[in-house]
């Protein structure tokens, strides 16, 4: 196994998930009337209420936040609490954050709660969306094989945004099961992983109310393998696990999305985009969980350069060999 390629498989399927579902529509009627199957990327439309005006292949918050938390990571050699909370302050005012309709509420919340000096510790003690759960993917990337060291790092990642149990589990389902699919494991103890990571994530943060992220994974997944062509199951998803801001409800979609993809990043992004909904952070974990599975190697060639085109304040390969520089000291399972 190539772990710098798969390491640049989680990479690029982060920014492949989130490129390819960033013009879907809230709901998945409004989206198949308007496109059918997205099968390409495609600008945002202009009466999309959050995406207008982006450019075909452009990232969004989830994939930016995921690069700012990464640069953060390999200027410290490790994940902080205090470099989160300045990797997403930065990114924040990168982007003005305070007429940006694409922040979140929970992260909104906490940086401006960290710009007037607040300490990061309590800023994110009532983020309960999912902003913590969109950028760890880059967390996984230095846990290869390592799922106790993934949900750890995800959980102090979390802190200055979403200092709560929900906000730890998601974080530590779509991180931890980054770092096992890096392992060499099968889709099944991928999946298995992210449940796992998500019930010891909920084991710590401040308790907040919310469904469990593990049940709402294992739910998703078995609609995504249930009866029913694909546009029904999506469908499906979307009625009963949900597909909006909610950490349960995005994270276990996202899972559901992996499962009926076979964990194929391509194809989990055409599915994300057609569940619709907060689409584009779905698609963003689903397939930096599959690219990080399958390996650079999985996304076609085409595909990487329009994102390396659309993007490009945005390094992926030397970004992914910094973090496959400091993932090989914890590494357990790595060629």
């Amino acid at each position: 196994m190539d772990l710098y390629d798969h390491i640049l498989g989680g990479l690029l399927g982060q920014a492949l998930g989130d490129a390819w579902a960033m013009p879907a529509y809230f709901r998945p009627d409004q989206t198949w009337q308007v496109y059918g199957w997205i099968t390409t990327f495609l600008p945002g439309p202009a009466d999309h209420p959050v995406h207008h005006g982006f450019p075909a292949g452009r990232i969004t918050d989830d994939t930016e936040q995921a690069f700012a938390l990464a640069e953060s990571i390999i200027a410290e050699g490790r994940v902080t609490v205090r470099g989160a909370a300045e990797a997403i302050v930065r990114w924040y005012d990168r982007i003005g954050g305070d007429t940006a309709p694409f922040v979140g509420p929970s992260t909104r919340r906490g940086v401006q709660a960290l710009k007037k000096g607040q300490d990061p510790h309590t800023t994110g003690l009532w983020g309960d969306t999912n902003g913590s759960a969109m950028r760890v993917s880059v967390v996984g990337l230095i846990h290869p094989g390592d799922l106790e060291g993934a949900i750890q790092d995800a959980c102090l990642s979390a802190i200055p945004t979403h200092n709560t149990d929900v906000g730890f589990s998601g974080a530590a389902a779509v991180a931890g099961a980054v770092a096992v699919a890096l392992g060499g494991a099968t889709l099944d103890e991928i999946i298995a992983a992210g449940c796992q990571a998500a019930d010891q994530g909920r084991e710590r943060g401040r308790p907040w109310l919310g469904p469990s992220v593990s049940r709402r994974i294992q739910m998703a997944v078995d609609i995504g393998r249930g009866p029913g062509d694909e546009r029904q199951r999506l469908q499906e998803i979307y009625d009963v696990v949900g597909c909006s801001l909610s950490i349960p409800e995005s994270v276990g979609a996202a899972f559901g999305v992996l499962a009926m993809a076979q964990g194929d990043p391509r194809q989990a992004a055409i599915y994300a985009a057609a569940l619709s909904g907060d689409a584009d952070t779905v698609g963003a974990m689903a397939c930096a969980i599959a690219g990080a599975w399958k390996g650079a190697g999985a996304i076609p060639p085409d595909i990487a350069d329009t994102l390396r085109r659309a993007n490009p304040e945005y390094d992926f390969d030397k970004t992914a060999r910094a973090l496959y520089e400091l993932s090989k000291g914890r590494s357990r399972h790595h060629a």
